[in-house]
């Protein structure tokens, strides 16, 4: 059995492959022009629209076993109200070829797939009957959740902490920008901060499990006006988040108590964040190559569903 996933997020078009023996999966990053920090959702529809045909070629040119469901993300989040436009695209998608095929549609929510994404990577299905702690840290979300297996939507996740105004992606993306890097930044931010030799033990602001990210970039810019070097300004940024992330981790963990601990989202690719994580908890990543927007989670909730391992 196989199952087929898409993805159409406000960063990247995603479609994948999952079965038994593993996943194939196409993406490409929605363009965005030099110099922006991101993209209008009428330009991701039309992005998606011409982006997602080409991609399912290229995937389906290597298809042999049959697809017996079919999967989307068709809503940021599981809760009421989550909507963005980009998401109708593959969703719509999904309704066409589950049709033509005859096969059980599946929809998701995008941080549902981050969150297999991430259970794949690190091969912990053993989380789908547990309840675990996990951070979707990326552009558009930077939260704390406490998730719990559910028959219906796979993981029912119950925010015990977000950020109060910026993501940290977004202080990411806005920093580097600033630095005259491409958007999305991070792996250009993460080069860029390897070359600093300073070490910063930033006071950040997290209460609750939640925290503010607006004062960094504030105090990036600040660097940046004052004639700092751009590798420290990276450096100071990252250190920043990573600080941030350790604290609402620790005050995650004792409010919920020890249990095993997910993370995922774009930024957790960074592996100066990882580290300063690893070094005060253990904890399961996604992979970078499965950190940031793509199907194969979806695609793995898709095969799950319709195996009735959930």
């Amino acid at each position: 059995m196989s199952t087929l996933g898409i993805d159409t997020s406000n960063y990247t078009t995603s479609c994948a492959m999952f079965g038994p023996d593993g996943f194939r999966h196409e993406r490409r990053l929605l363009p965005v022009k030099p110099g922006e920090r991101g993209i209008r959702q009428s330009d991701a529809v039309f992005h998606h629209t011409q982006q997602l045909p080409p991609l399912m070629e290229s995937l389906m040119a290597e298809k042999q076993e049959p697809i017996e469901a079919v999967g989307a993300s068709a809503r940021p989040r599981d809760v009421e109200g989550s909507y963005m436009p980009c998401f109708t695209v593959g969703s719509g998608a999904a309704r066409l070829l589950a049709a033509a095929l005859g096969v059980p549609l599946y929809l998701f929510s995008h941080q549902a797939g981050h969150l297999a994404a991430a259970l794949v990577s690190a091969e912990r299905r053993d989380l789908l009957h547990r309840p675990f702690l996990a951070f979707h840290v990326s552009g558009g979300t930077t939260e704390a959740l406490f998730v719990r297996p559910d028959p219906d939507t796979v993981f029912s996740c119950e925010l015990l902490g977000a950020t109060e105004d910026l993501n940290a992606g977004q202080a990411i993306d806005r920093t580097g920008v600033r630095l005259g890097l491409q958007f999305p930044c991070g792996p250009a931010l993460e080069q860029l901060a390897a070359q600093s030799a300073r070490t910063f033990r930033p006071k950040v602001c997290v209460r609750d499990c939640s925290c503010s990210l607006s004062g960094l970039e504030n105090q990036c810019a600040a660097m940046l006006e004052r004639g700092e070097f751009a590798a420290d300004i990276a450096k100071y940024c990252l250190s920043y988040i990573a600080e941030t992330l350790t604290r609402m981790t620790a005050q995650a963990v004792e409010a919920s108590g020890e249990l095993p601990l997910l993370f995922a989202g774009g930024v957790m690719s960074n592996q100066m964040i990882r580290s300063c994580i690893l070094n005060r908890f253990a904890a399961d990543f996604a992979s970078p190559a499965l950190s940031c927007d793509n199907a194969v989670g979806v695609s793995a909730l898709t095969f799950w569903k319709k195996e009735g391992a959930v």
